[in-house]
């Protein structure tokens, strides 16, 4: 099959109009308005992120994609990602196969243990188990992807004996990517399962990442789990002209990566190194449809990719911005991509 293109979004709590952040509410309603939009310029996906702190509106990924789906019909409704080491696989197979059964067989999720760790008080759970918790969790969830009686048994949540989860997946199987951000352990654990692999690339060169895909593969091929797939969720913002782009994003990009690495103990960003990771060899994808293209399309031969996932909003970037993103990407980016990617071996599966 020929690439998947998407978007993703976390639900930042954007500017309105007149400079002042929108309610969490606002924002919601915005994201559906952006899923329906994805789907009339032809992009194949969204994908909304679980988060839980002021600064994202989405804790809910599955009601939110419910609502987009009851306003689309074709695109694919996904999570960017579901934190399974905080949730209860249980709950979280039901509410996706939900999502697959009102939306006639268009969900998908991406598991993995996230980038923040509010969820881990929020719902009582110990830090320090921070491994065990996902390591555990994603293997009752591949159990419950086959689809018959479960039986599992582990050390963090109870026991399940022939035990059957509704609603089934109707048709087929649920499709599961697993987030990556780098490990190769991570890498190891998709593969022993047999799921597709989404990086997740924010930083750094996207090419240092093919030592990855290869161990994927190689892993894949050992196990005889399956030939795989590989996605890329990058950060990124689309506007007419390649300086547009920038000084649209630069200062929301500014202030959200600052407050994230003030919590991390990260330098403050300069607009030195953000132009450097909008580059060519950057993992920010900004800039003009013919930049951004050429750039996931590059991606794309390198890491063989077979789905790219572009997350659209960053910060309090304005509501106004993303839609005008989100139209170029659909209607001027994916067709470029395409076209270069047309008889690529390397970047289809």
């Amino acid at each position: 099959m020929g690439i998947e293109l998407g978007i993703d979004t976390f639900g930042d709590v954007t500017q309105g109009p007149d400079g002042t952040l929108l309610s969490q509410a606002q924002v919601l309603r915005n994201v559906v308005e952006q899923g329906v939009l994805a789907e009339q310029v032809g992009l194949d996906a969204i994908g909304v992120g679980e988060h839980h702190r002021d600064d994202f509106a989405i804790s809910a990924p599955e009601v939110v994609l419910a609502a987009i789906a009851s306003r689309t019909e074709r695109i694919l409704l996904g999570s960017a990602v579901t934190v399974l080491s905080s949730d209860d696989p249980v709950r979280v197979f039901e509410r996706f196969s939900t999502l697959d059964a009102v939306s006639g067989g268009r969900a998908e999720v991406t598991v993995g243990r996230g980038s923040f760790t509010e969820s881990f008080p929020l719902f009582g759970l110990d830090l320090s188990q921070y491994e065990e918790l996902f390591e555990e969790k994603l293997d009752l969830f591949a159990h419950l992807l086959d689809g018959g009686p479960v039986t599992w048994s582990g050390t963090t949540r109870s026991a399940l004996t022939n035990q059957r989860v509704y609603p089934p997946i109707e048709h087929g199987r649920l499709r599961t990517w697993v987030g990556v951000g780098g490990s190769p352990e991570s890498v190891i654990r998709a593969a022993r399962y047999g799921l597709p692999l989404m990086l997740a690339i924010i930083g750094g060169e996207p090419a240092r990442f093919r030592p990855l895909v290869d161990l994927y593969h190689r892993a894949l091929a050992q196990l005889g789990t399956g030939p795989g797939l590989v996605g890329q969720h990058s950060p990124g913002h689309i506007a007419d002209t390649d300086e547009e782009a920038l000084e649209q994003l630069w200062p929301h990009y500014r202030v959200y990566v600052g407050r994230i690495g003030r919590e991390r103990g990260w330098p403050p960003p300069t607009r030195e190194a953000f132009e450097a990771s909008a580059g060519p060899d950057g993992a920010l994808y900004v800039g003009s449809p013919t930049t951004v293209a050429a750039k996931i399309a590059r991606a794309a031969q390198t890491l063989g990719l077979d789905r790219f996932d572009l997350k659209v909003s960053q910060g309090a970037l304005p509501h106004e911005h993303t839609l005008r993103a989100i139209e170029l990407y659909g209607t001027v980016v994916a067709p470029l991509v395409r076209e270069a990617l047309s008889g690529e071996d390397g970047a289809t599966s």
